[in-house]
Parts: C-alpha cells; sequence; structure tokens
C-alpha cells in the first residue's frame, strides 16, 4: 500500500568492478580449501611419510604389530614382505605395508601400571 514501485537500475558501473566481483566470489572457496589443506590433507600427507619410513626401517629382530593386531618378531625381511614369528612354531608372512607398529629390538616397553 505504501510501498513504491522499485526500478531496475541500470548497471554502468559493473562492467569495471566485474573482475574484483569475481575473486571476491571466489575467495571463500580458496579460505575453505586452505583450512582443509593445513587440517587434514597435510597432516595425513605426514603420517603417511611417518609410516613409510618406519615399514623400510623395518630389519630382522624387531617387535612388530600387524594391522590385525598380532604381535611378532621379524625373521626374515625382504623387499615388500616380512616372515613374523608370532609364538611357538607360527610363523607366517605379511606385507610391508600392512604392519601397524614397529618397535626396533632392545626397546624395552612402555610400563602402564603405576605405582599407588
Amino acid at each position: 500500500m505504501f510501498a513504491s514501485p522499485a526500478y531496475a537500475q541500470a548497471a554502468g558501473g559493473a562492467a569495471a568492478a566485474g573482475g574484483t566481483a569475481a575473486l571476491i566470489g571466489f575467495l571463500p572457496y580458496l579460505a575453505i580449501f586452505a583450512i582443509f589443506y593445513f587440517l587434514i590433507i597435510r597432516p595425513q600427507q605426514q603420517r603417511v611419510k611417518q609410516h613409510r619410513a618406519m615399514v623400510d626401517a623395518v630389519k630382522k629382530g624387531d617387535d612388530l604389530i600387524t594391522g590385525g593386531g598380532i604381535i611378532g618378531k621379524a625373521v626374515r625381511v625382504t623387499d615388500t614382505e616380512v616372515e613374523v614369528d608370532a609364538g611357538h612354531n607360527v610363523r607366517f608372512v605379511v606385507l610391508k605395508s600392512t604392519l601397524a607398529d614397529v618397535k626396533p629390538r632392545g626397546l624395552p616397553a612402555a610400563a602402564n601400571d603405576k605405582d599407588k
């Protein structure tokens, strides 16, 4: 009732500011990608690099934990496989890439119980 009709204005200045408007519209996408890179992608790449270095350093006698949770000792190591001794007359071969953790021989195990 009291509203006045709104007419479209001529877009004379929009052509000159088109490049900066596109950049400002694209800026949130760049910011989201940067946040994802520093919070998700980069830390994962570092973990993969550390795991690869750990697996490449496996040698005979190291204590191993496989991806399935089996604990054993490295008996024979090749480029891609490790023969694991898991107990009394139990030996099997696993791929190096499936190892979850490697503890070098002679390294003491962490004590979980504390004096009370």
